[in-house]
């Protein structure tokens, strides 16, 4: 019998109403990402985030990693990504033996460019093309339905770049199709060129996190879980200001049931921010100091960081922590045996990372469950169903009954017709260290 109910499950998690589910590892649950980085520099919080980046990269689809300034005019520091590459390297077998779907390095050796030699505005225009842009305008054009995230570790200016020679170039047809697939993940706002972008361009999706410090783990933490890991773990250096500045850019993005990077209200990872567009964000005051000024592009429009700023990645942050954890003891481990790894969460029957979008009346009850749900590993594992305050358009609390169990059963307030409740389901194990997945509802109240 018991062999049985073992086939049943296995069933049941790979087909739902006769259709075969997607797998989580499907390019369409994937994000493409461009990351433009200023590495190199007196701060080496870039360093950090790009050695994260890596040991996530089978999560994303990476397309490109561009050395590109910030307020000040900086050197090619290419061959300075292409070690951090190369230790990538020495700790890629370990990595693909827990996840298939790592990069080779030979796939990320290309990826690695050089882009505007100087910064802000003026480092854009006519003969001013860049190995950088003309990366960003080839995977832009790629025949690939998903848009591409482009993030800015540094400046913006090597995508300004490749935005003004496809605008300049092409017919506005063309130029339409070519900027509706660009997403725009700003850190800080580190050069003019956000503003000029924001101004001229205002149908890209153009996100600036300004409160983007405030969730990292301290040194502490760092140097048992990450530094004193391996080869690969050696090479992270020692905060000087904040630790992995500019994560969030790339955690906006992993593929992990949570992160829905088309709705920024949404929240995740990265950050959650504002349904409708900020006027004016201001970026870094390093942008005046270098004798540049926003202002003149006013009025421009970004999606800000929601109110709660920061707490909007530090309601993830212990997960967040141990995800890195995992993957950087995956770094030292030869064999899947020995380590831990994610479990699969599953909602309603369904695999797929998407959020899952449920209609009910007021007044009634739905019932949501984890049935199918496993672990590689053979752990056992915990629930808890929560309603997501932040993005739901319906405000006051809602019953919700097993919170902690397999299943639940909400109960749909009288008052919230026409909103709609997010409840998030997270599934962890008892690994170590403990790994969680997330699977999304969304309930459209009729």
């Amino acid at each position: 019998m018991r062999y049985i109910f073992t086939f049943f499950l296995i069933l049941v998690t790979l087909i739902t109403n006769g259709k075969t589910v997607k797998t989580a590892n499907n390019n369409s649950d994937k994000a493409r990402l461009i990351v433009t980085t200023d590495l190199g520099g007196a701060d080496p919080d870039d360093t950090q985030s790009l050695i994260h980046l890596l040991t996530c990269a089978d999560g994303i689809d990476l397309e490109g990693i561009i050395s590109s300034p910030s307020w000040v005019e900086t050197p090619d520091n290419t061959s300075k990504i292409r070690e951090i590459v190369d230790a990538y390297a020495n700790v890629y077998e370990n990595l693909r033996e827990h996840s298939k779907s790592y990069p080779s390095p030979e796939v990320l050796y290309p990826l690695i460019v050089r882009g505007q030699s100087k910064p802000h505005v003026s480092g854009i225009g006519e003969g001013k093309d860049s190995p950088g842009s003309e990366l960003i305008i080839k995977a832009v054009d790629k025949d690939d339905p998903r848009p591409i995230w482009l993030t800015a570790w540094g400046g913006m200016n090597t995508i300004a770049q490749a935005i003004w020679k496809v605008k300049n170039t092409r017919s506005e047809k063309d130029f339409e199709r070519f900027s509706s697939k660009i997403r725009i993940y700003d850190v800080l706002g580190q050069d003019d060129a956000g503003a000029w972008i924001a101004k001229n361009f205002p149908r890209i999706t153009y996100i600036r996190n300004d409160k983007i410090y405030g969730w990292a783990p301290d040194d502490n933490w760092t140097k048992n879980n990450i530094q004193n890991r391996g080869s690969f773990g050696a090479i992270y250096p020692d905060r000087i200001w904040a630790t992995e500045g500019d994560s969030p850019a790339f955690l906006y993005l992993c593929a992990n049931g949570l992160n829905t990077p088309e709705h920024p209200d949404y929240g995740g990872w990265g950050g959650r921010f504002d349904q409708e567009k900020c006027r004016n964000i201001r970026g870094m005051d390093f942008i005046v100091k270098s004798g540049k000024d926003e202002a003149i592009y006013d009025d421009y429009y970004m999606y800000g960081s929601a109110p709660e700023g920061v707490n909007a990645i530090n309601l993830w942050k212990e997960e967040l922590y141990n995800d890195f954890a995992a993957r950087m003891i995956w770094s030292v481990t030869p064999l899947f045996k020995d380590a831990n790894h994610h479990p699969t969460a599953i909602l309603n029957g369904k695999r797929s990372l998407a959020p899952l979008i449920l209609k009910a009346k007021a007044g009634k009850k739905l019932k949501l469950d984890a049935f199918g749900s496993s672990d590689p590993d053979g752990d056992a594992l915990t629930y808890r169903w929560f309603k997501y305050d932040g993005p739901s358009s319906y405000k006051k609390n809602v019953k919700i009954d097993g919170i902690e169990n397999s299943s639940c059963l909400i109960t749909i307030p009288h008052d919230a017709a026409g909103k709609n409740i997010h409840i998030i389901l997270t599934v962890s194990d008892s690994g170590t260290p403990k790994l969680s997945s997330y699977r999304r509802a969304i309930i459209e109240v009729k």
